[in-house]
């Protein structure tokens, strides 16, 4: 499965099959929360927040890939993330773009 965040893939024909999306809501424990809301105190970077969220995009572009080989893609172009604030230690990740096959 070829992820582009181009509209194209050089050399290729494609033929759009349409929208795929994926999305994971994660959080961390209470104990990690407690020890980076110090951590913005003195301030520097969150790392547990940091993974969270890395975690979180590898989940929902994982959850896009195999919603589009369902269709039976052989690519995802126009790849896009978002995300927001669900509540305290809580983020939502959408990872989107257009299912496509080679022709």
């Amino acid at each position: 499965m070829i992820l582009v965040n181009t509209d194209y893939i050089t050399g290729k024909n494609l033929e759009m099959l349409g929208l795929v999306k994926g999305s994971t809501i994660q959080s961390k424990n209470i104990g990690r929360d407690i020890t980076q809301s110090f951590k913005t105190l003195v301030g520097g970077e969150l790392k547990a927040y940091n993974e969270m969220m890395n975690e979180a995009r590898a989940l929902a572009t994982k959850r896009m890939a195999e919603e589009a080989e369902q269709m039976g893609a052989d690519a995802v172009v126009n790849i896009r993330y978002a995300s927001s604030a669900i509540m305290q230690g809580a983020a939502e990740v959408i990872a989107y773009g257009t299912a496509v096959k080679f022709i």
